[in-house]
């Protein structure tokens, strides 16, 4: 490793608060520790999780950078001495708890996917941080089935552009809700059945009026738990992955869970075991990244910004006017 750098450029939160607290600094370049890959990386994506570690509300597990940064590709560059399934030279994109906004980032080597085929590292940086979430939400914890219908929350950021996408390659009837036009074109052009503009319309009434929802994917909470729980079919799941519209509701009616046999669960994805995420990421490569190489299902790309403009790329996150993944250009 002799010619890799002391030091590295990277990107700290300091102070934690509005974009502007994201500046480049200096950062000693890690090492890999066993079981890790050492990753030069070429690009990174940027996440909502991203956004509330700036704002102080989502502190890195122990052990992790406190460098943000969830999903990264680049090349392999070292790796230690107990990882056999990777080489130096070795191109991946890979799910790291923390430590993306960087020129290099260590990752453990399960966690770490090849480049689809087909695909370049820019395209790649856009797949760990939201196939990660949505299969483990979607697939493993809501079970979703070919022939159910599942309403997804949120479908032009780039989680629902991915859910929307997978809903449908495994054989789900989709509904969708976005806030403009434009952005339900686009959900509708992925394969959503009926892309809904929550802003003029009412996406209760049209999901019960077309015989309700098997699965529910929810990044807004707040109001729309209570019309989630009306919708639902009988043995439905709703699962949460965010609260942007708040955790609380002020009146819930726990006996219609009851009466419908429903499950309410969610998940956060940056805490969990290294051997959960493997998991995660062996069904990814056995049964997602084959249609990401034929064409089937592909990451949809707003913007890439500059390492150093990675407080532009916040603005634009939380200004919601993407659609799809928001990346950082690390080289």
């Amino acid at each position: 490793m002799s010619d890799i750098p002391a030091e590295m450029a990277a990107i700290e939160i300091n102070p934690a608060g509005p974009p502007e607290g994201l500046v480049p600094c200096r950062r000693q370049t890690p090492r890999p520790a066993a079981g890790e890959v050492l990753i030069k990386l070429a690009y990174a994506g940027v996440n909502r999780p991203d956004v509330i570690q700036r704002l102080g509300h989502y502190p890195p597990p122990p052990g992790a950078s406190d460098i943000p940064g969830l999903e990264i590709a680049g090349t392999i560059v070292a790796v230690a001495d107990d990882v056999t399934d990777w080489q130096i030279g070795d191109d991946c994109c890979a799910l790291v708890a923390g430590g993306g906004y960087a020129q290099y980032c260590a990752a453990p080597a399960v966690q770490c996917l090849p480049i689809p085929a087909g695909y370049d590292l820019q395209k790649a940086a856009a797949l760990p941080e939201t196939f990660n979430t949505v299969w483990s939400n979607v697939f493993d914890r809501a079970g979703l089935k070919a022939g159910e219908t599942i309403l997804i929350h949120g479908g032009s950021s780039g989680i629902g552009t991915t859910a929307i996408q997978l809903a449908r390659a495994f054989g789900a009837t989709v509904y969708t809700t976005a806030g403009s036009a434009e952005k339900c074109r686009v959900c509708a052009e992925l394969g959503a059945n009926q892309a809904i503009n929550y802003r003029t319309e009412d996406f209760a009434e049209i999901v019960k009026q077309a015989g309700g929802a098997d699965v529910i994917l929810d990044m807004v909470g707040g109001d729309y738990i209570n019309k989630n729980i009306n919708i639902l079919k009988l043995d439905g799941r709703l699962v949460f992955i965010a609260f942007l519209g708040g955790p609380v509701v002020e009146k819930f009616n726990f006996q219609k869970v009851m009466l419908k046999r429903l499950t309410i669960t969610g998940s956060t994805l940056r805490p969990r075991s290294i051997s959960d995420k493997a998991a995660i990421a062996s069904a990814l490569k056995e049964e997602v990244w084959p249609l990401l190489g034929d064409g089937s299902i592909k990451p949809i790309i707003h913007q890439v910004f500059d390492l150093n403009d990675a407080a532009g790329a916040h603005r634009l996150m939380e200004s919601s006017q993407h659609i799809g993944k928001i990346l950082l250009r690390i080289g």
